[in-house]
């Protein structure tokens, strides 16, 4: 057989499986993966990674950023020996199988990033090529690349049309990630029909504009296809591939179709079309046995890509690479100089001071804002700028942002923050949301976090967010009070490794805190400060805990006695054991909890919560408090 039949028995056989699986699931997408057939052939002979070591550092990343493509992707991992087999492939979209709808990071070996929602894979590949960036500018030399491996990404239509897409490409092209290879599976359809009803630009000038290097090619010209990865390999700037393709190709009367996008193509379609390819149309799940001794191929090839790679580490003269690797796969927490807060401060700033000591500590962490590093206080004192230095400037793209330091935590060796205002959150929430579905390391730096930014009005304080992401499973939201337990934050927060955090901190100048009379920050809650005899606790985060102890004050005043509980992390307190709880929350008293935010997540520890009821307004701060209710005496008038 000769190399282009081998190719079209490839691409077919990778038709078929996408198709039953879609069809014994009667769920699932054939069209984009039958239409990327013939590029995921070519694909695979450029393709360095090793499916026996789906972690090897210097591996080739694919990032499906069409994630509703998985028929494609499972077969293709199937096919190269990622340890899934036809069973697995026969269990597409069923309860606990190897092979859900979307494809999962940590639920199927080498999957390398959870994508979701559409556009979340190009940023995810950016990000992944920023890592690299980061880590070769760390590990080459001119005698040694330890780090020279690409980034591919597949995406459609869908992915280019969301807002996600072009933050993350403008980046990209800024930042010229020569390591990126984007393939657009350019078929014209969407669900609701041809492009031609949405858009209209013109993509190559598109990316042109940004210092993309753009390539065109017919998507079913299996020379055209390889010729164009071996330019993009070669490529000094990111490279899109354009690939014009036809979804559901082989298909028969579905192809070109829209219908053939989110649905079965149905049984007898199948059948004319495997008849017409020359397949059995009665033999579902064939794969013939040079198919997969091809496709297989993978192992050996990545085995020895990376044994290579193992000796050049040993051989060539890499002290110093090897001893900044060490430094980065192993953090050394011992080595962070926490600073020491004894007068009062926004903690925005304590929490500046905290990131930069962590960030000297730490050759691993590194990150940016979203243009207000001197508002957010990130800036990396004296560390330099990206890819040789700490500083990511990511520009005003807060859900691009989100979605790059998501996939740069997963690379491996690094740790990665961003930052923006607490009410811009919004734009970058798909993001975040991801980031706890699929247990991402990423911290989240978010200023400004209440009433309390004053002068900017409504648009600009955040009133529900604290509750939409104290609602958001494995997710931790710090809110501290003070500069300690800013601290404290930052020291649980990388101890979690399959959690991600957010340090939600304040603008205005706060005071410390008295010394905690029992329990610790670390537990997300403790008692601050008792009363004998006490008939009512207030409990509160952030700026709202000296307020507390104001309250506390005017009502000991009144004759009543209240005792105070900081919780600066609501998710983690509301782990802890019951025993605990009782023991920081007394069940016999009153328990009213203030927050300059919605709070309604407090009910489940309060009899009464003193939140916003309205979004703010324009004015300064103190006045902003005392308008919406956050006044000392007029909460202890409420009370008494």
């Amino acid at each position: 057989m000769s190399r282009v039949d081998l190719r079209q028995k490839m691409a077919d056989t990778i038709r078929f499986l996408a198709s039953d699986m879609v069809q014994k699931a009667s769920s699932g997408h054939p069209g984009a993966p039958m239409g990327l057939a013939d590029i995921a052939v070519v694909l695979s002979e450029h393709l360095v990674h090793n499916p026996d070591n789906p972690e090897w550092l210097n591996r080739d990343r694919v990032v499906f950023s069409g994630g509703h493509a998985t028929a494609l992707i499972y077969s293709l991992y199937y096919l190269w020996g990622y340890g899934l087999e036809l069973s697995d492939l026969k269990e597409f979209r069923q309860l606990d199988s190897l092979t859900p709808g979307h494809p999962e990071n940590g639920h199927t070996k080498g999957i390398e990033i959870t994508t979701g929602p559409l556009g979340q894979g190009v940023a995810n590949a950016v990000g992944f090529a920023m890592a690299a960036k980061y880590i070769g500018a760390q590990l080459n030399s001119d005698s040694a690349k330890v780090i020279d491996h690409k980034v591919y990404c597949l995406c459609g239509d869908g992915d280019l049309e969301e807002g996600i897409s072009y933050e993350a490409c403008s980046l990209a092209g800024h930042n010229n990630l020569d390591n990126l290879i984007l393939i657009y599976d350019s078929n014209k359809i969407t669900i609701e029909g041809s492009t031609d009803i949405s858009i209209s630009e013109d993509m190559p000038k598109r990316f042109s504009s940004m210092g993309w290097r753009v390539l065109e090619i017919d998507g079913h010209d299996f020379d055209e296809i390889d010729s164009a990865f071996t330019e993009a390999k070669s490529c000094s700037a990111p490279v899109i591939i354009i690939a014009n393709t036809i979804i559901a190709k082989g298909a028969g009367i579905l192809e070109g179709s829209h219908h053939s996008h989110g649905a079965p193509l149905g049984a007898e379609v199948i059948a004319e079309a495997k008849r017409a390819a020359g397949f059995d149309p009665d033999r579902k799940f064939a794969v013939d046995d040079d198919v997969l001794m091809r496709f297989r191929c993978a192992l050996q090839q990545g085995d020895l890509a990376m044994r290579k790679w193992i000796h050049s580490l040993a051989t060539l003269p890499l002290v110093e690479q090897n001893e900044a690797l060490d430094a980065l796969n192993n953090p050394d927490f011992s080595r962070i100089k926490y600073p020491e807060f004894d007068s009062a401060d926004a903690t925005r700033n304590t929490n500046g001071k905290i990131v930069n000591a962590i960030a000297k500590a730490l050759p691993g962490f590194l990150g940016g804002s979203a243009d207000l590093s001197p508002s957010n206080k990130t800036e990396l004192k004296d560390l330099g700028e990206f890819p040789k230095g700490k500083n990511i400037r990511f520009g005003i793209r807060e859900h691009a942002m989100a979605a790059i330091t998501n996939a740069m935590a997963l690379y491996g060796n690094l740790m990665p923050f961003s930052a923006t205002f607490f009410v811009f959150s919004d734009y970058l929430k798909p993001a975040a949301r991801v980031a706890a579905l699929s247990k991402i390391q990423n911290f989240f730096i978010w200023t400004h976090d209440s009433i309390g930014v004053g002068e900017d009005g409504p648009t600009h304080q955040p009133i529900e967010q604290l509750s939409q992401f104290r609602a958001l499973p494995n997710f931790y939201v710090w809110r501290p009070a003070d500069g300690a337990e800013n601290v404290v934050a930052w020291q649980v927060a990388l101890q979690m490794k399959s959690s991600p955090s957010a340090f939600v901190c304040s603008r205005q100048s706060l005071p410390v805190l008295p010394k905690a009379l029992k329990g610790d920050a670390s537990r997300g809650g403790y008692l601050l400060s008792a009363s004998k005899d006490a008939t009512i606790t207030l409990i509160a985060s952030g700026s709202e805990v000296s307020l507390a102890l104001e309250v506390k004050d005017e009502l000991k005043r009144a004759g009543v006695c209240a005792a105070v509980v900081s919780v600066p992390c609501y998710d983690l307190f509301i782990e802890q054991e019951r025993e605990y709880m009782d023991s920081i929350i007394d069940k016999e008293t009153l328990k009213v909890a203030i927050e300059a935010a919605r709070g309604l997540e407090w009910y489940r520890l309060a009899d009464r919560v003193i939140g916003m009821d309205t979004f703010g307004a324009s004015a300064p701060a103190a006045q902003l408090f005392k308008k919406f209710g956050f006044d000392a005496k007029d909460i202890a008038k409420s009370l008494i």
